[in-house]
């Protein structure tokens, strides 16, 4: 012990030194705690901010999902529904511009509509579809609106007689009244009557014969061939 004190009082200068390099040696264990703090909150930051526009982006895939499928059930009503379609023919009358730009909006946004909100993964594939969806709800509303206002202008005056006849006669199709024979009767002679006049999609092609068919079913008679 005598012996380390006669080192230190002989060497008292040396304390200048060490002094010197103990403050350099906290200053930089100092500096060097405060970039891993700022890199830490900096990591903190910016997964918060990935998060939270993650988080975002899946928000708007899911209102664009559902803008989306609003305007299929407002289409999905013509296609199902026979009367409106002999109402506004023009909707499924492929001679009409309209038309054609809606239904080609609409295959563009069912072809770039995720399975899931989290297939979207990049800014702009969300773009693609969000210009895609835009566009489908403007076609559809541009091309309805048309069709309600031409309505059946376009056919001439027998024309419109035959769908005026096709409508009578899809009513008595579809009336639980009829007998099963009225009803299978009307039914044909409503196809005959559109035949020619309107390209009916397939959809309601199936829910035509299908109402009537099962109506036909409940009596025991077959469905028409």
């Amino acid at each position: 012990m005598d012996s380390l004190f006669n080192i230190i009082g002989h060497n008292w200068w040396m304390v200048f030194p060490l002094s010197a390099l103990l403050g350099h040696w906290l200053r930089t264990w100092t500096n060097a705690s405060e970039r891993r703090h700022r890199r830490r909150v900096e990591l903190y930051r910016l997964r918060n901010q990935q998060t939270a526009a993650e988080h975002a982006s899946r928000t708007e895939v899911e209102g664009l999902m559902d803008a989306h499928d609003a305007v299929n059930r407002r289409w999905l009503d013509y296609e199902l529904d026979v009367g409106k379609l002999i109402d506004f023919p023009a909707m499924t009358d492929v001679r009409e511009p309209l038309t054609v730009a809606f239904l080609r909006a609409k295959r563009e946004a069912d072809g770039l509509r995720p399975g899931d909100p989290g297939q979207i993964t990049t800014a702009a594939r969300l773009a693609d579809y969000r210009t895609a969806v835009r566009g489908f709800e403007l076609a559809f509303d541009v091309a309805e609106r048309e069709a309600r206002r031409i309505k059946d202008s376009n056919f001439t005056g027998p024309e419109r007689e035959r769908l005026a006849t096709a409508r009578k006669l899809l009513r008595i199709a579809s009336d639980a009244a009829a007998t099963p024979a009225e009803r299978q009767t009307a039914y044909k002679r409503a196809r005959r009557e559109l035949d020619g006049l309107i390209v009916l999609p397939e959809a309601t092609l199936a829910a035509l014969e299908q109402k009537s068919a099962g109506m036909l079913v409940s009596r025991g008679l077959k469905p028409p061939a």
